[in-house]
């Protein structure tokens, strides 16, 4: 059983053509006419291929090769095709457009699954049109509601629940979820690295052994806005020279606290009034920490509460520290994480174990089932830009590795 990459090719290079943005990257938002379009495409592939294709209330998109006994629990497998504004083909492409290819393999080897194949093209993984990341896993595996996504909005004030429904979906019929752990067997995912680890070791598998948790903060930092001329540097309360302090101290502390792979970002700041000759009065930004060891992520959050109250009061700013978003790390299970090495092996595939510190939909699998990841290579760790590349080599071996996969636990 080896997967076809020109059919690989085929499929990406056809997704990468529905874009909003033609000629500066791929743009494709949930509910878009291009995410449409990307739909009928896969669709027409998945019945072409014999499945048995379904939608729910958020239009994840599924399509089942059922197998011996369809009353069986489920492998399911898949990822996502939104994308970031002008960002790359492989992204999330790769695991559908790699799962599709795997069950064309199955199915045209002969295997017969005892349990039931599913593909699952993810809704809303990105959080480019709404806000909120893995919206459409969410919604399946129970952790949003109807009401959730009614509060759910885009920039121009629409909500995922009304999208969805203009999309001929009915988001009213969710009711917690439409899997469970009593109909699921275990998850695989396929995507690109997104990092410079298996490019730089020159390795074509990834099998992840965990992923990474996650705090996001906002900070809002207060001063006093004044004449950036007539101000004396002793009688000034800048909250921009607070904040610059609180950056650093960010870097500092995952590097002290948390794991090797621990990381930090602020990667958003809002400056009031924002003009160059006033003293700022006030200062918003974003803190990113991520660590696969739940207890120094959360000293690293405690920390830099700390540090943050610590800053504003030297330099006689008030402060504000709110926890927006987490997510606790999750540890793959050992026995796919071997199975996977057993496949990459047996394909003659170089390999390395490693983490993950972005988040996918698997991620949202962790509390139902067992989850399984396999990264291939990105080309010098670029992703979400029209740079984004990841050679067709890698990504036929990837797929050989899931397909393997499939076929074991589906037996």
């Amino acid at each position: 059983m080896e997967a076809n990459k020109d059919r690989i090719i085929r499929d990406i290079e056809a997704l990468a053509c529905l874009t909003g943005t033609p000629g500066n990257g791929v743009t494709r938002f949930s509910y878009s006419h291009e995410d449409g379009l990307a739909r009928d495409y896969l669709v027409s592939e998945m019945e072409r291929l014999g499945l048995e294709v379904s939608s729910d209330g958020v239009g994840n998109l599924r399509a089942r090769l059922v197998g011996q006994n369809p009353d069986l629990s489920v492998v399911l497998t898949g990822s996502h095709i939104d994308t970031v504004r002008n960002g790359g083909r492989f992204d999330g492409v790769v695991g559908v457009v790699g799962a599709l290819e795997a069950l064309r393999v199955v199915k045209e080897s002969g295997f017969v699954n005892r349990h039931p194949i599913e593909l699952v093209v993810f809704s809303e993984e990105e959080g480019s049109n709404f806000g909120s990341t893995l919206a459409g896993s969410k919604a399946m595996v129970g952790k949003y509601s109807v009401d959730d996504i009614k509060k759910l909005k885009n920039a121009e004030g629409r909500s995922m629940y009304t999208m969805a429904k203009d999309a001929g979906y009915d988001p009213d019929t969710l009711h917690g979820g439409s899997i469970n752990k009593q109909n699921i067997k275990a998850m695989l995912e396929l995507h690109i690295e997104q990092s410079v680890v298996l490019d730089n070791a020159k390795k074509s598998i990834g099998v992840i052994t965990g992923i990474a948790g996650m705090k996001a903060f906002r900070i809002v930092l207060r001063g006093t806005a004044n004449h950036a001329g007539a101000t004396p540097m002793n009688m000034r309360n800048d909250p921009m020279a607070a904040a610059a302090e609180v950056v650093l101290l960010v870097e500092q502390l995952v590097k002290t606290i948390g794991c090797p792979t621990a990381v930090g970002t602020v990667g958003k700041i809002n400056c009031i009034p924002n003009v160059s000759n006033v003293i700022p009065g006030e200062v918003t930004f974003s803190v990113d920490v991520r660590d696969i060891d739940q207890e120094k992520l959360d000293a690293v959050g405690e920390a830099l509460r700390h540090r943050v109250r610590e800053v504003a009061l030297r330099r006689n700013v008030s402060y504000e520290v709110d926890l927006i978003g987490e997510s606790k790390p999750l540890l793959l299970p050992e026995e796919i994480a071997s199975m996977l090495e057993r496949a990459a092996i047996s394909r003659g595939c170089s390999f390395m174990r490693m983490t993950s510190g972005a988040v996918h939909d698997a991620c949202m699998f962790g509390a139902l089932t067992q989850v399984g990841m396999i990264f291939v290579p990105s080309v010098a760790g670029r992703s979400h830009v029209p740079e984004e590349i990841t050679d067709y080599d890698d990504v036929k071996r990837g797929c050989d590795v899931l397909v393997d996969a499939l076929v074991e636990l589906s037996r």
